[in-house]
């Protein structure tokens, strides 16, 4: 396969979690209970590292989070396929120990949608994470499950990142 110039990778969708490389600082919003009607939030504070890995053709960062049951450390590996032109959103925390299985999707008009299927108290639902790069300095990602097939969706869990000054 021939190597493809920077404007090339841009275009084919590899470069597009380039806005998050760096340090940020993270403001939480999350739901106290999924699935299950609640409406009380919980805000705390984290930090993020991301960085690129494998050529330019993934990413991983590293997340501090201090929830009201104490830190919580978790990272994420995305991985690019030029072929299909799919990311694959792998995450793990120190709360489970194990990789989920991948949340897969894209970039399009700016705004980056993945989808996934998870089992949450028993049930296996559908799972979407929505990344939005807002400025060079602020992003957000918002996590949303849904039980009923992808017919209604709950948004659970909000991060808004802002970069840190080196």
């Amino acid at each position: 396969m021939a190597e493809l110039t920077a404007a090339e990778q841009v275009r084919d969708g590899r470069a597009d979690f380039d806005f998050f490389m760096g340090s940020w600082n993270i403001k939480h919003h999350r739901l106290a209970e999924r699935l299950k009607g609640c409406d009380t939030w919980e805000d705390y504070a984290g930090t993020a590292e991301a960085r690129k890995v494998l050529g330019d053709l993934g990413n991983t960062d590293e997340i501090t989070m201090d929830t009201p049951a104490g830190c919580v450390r978790g990272m994420t590996v995305r991985l690019f396929d030029p072929h299909t032109r799919l990311w694959r959103l792998y995450w793990a925390s120190n709360a489970s120990g194990i990789m989920d299985e991948p949340l897969v999707g894209r970039f399009q008009n700016g705004r980056g949608e993945f989808y996934g299927h998870e089992i949450v108290g028993g049930v296996a639902i559908f799972s979407r994470f929505i990344w939005t790069p807002m400025s060079d300095e602020q992003c957000r990602w918002e996590q949303a499950f849904s039980a009923d097939g992808g017919r209604t969706w709950e948004t659970n869990w909000i991060m808004e990142f802002t970069r840190r000054g080196e």
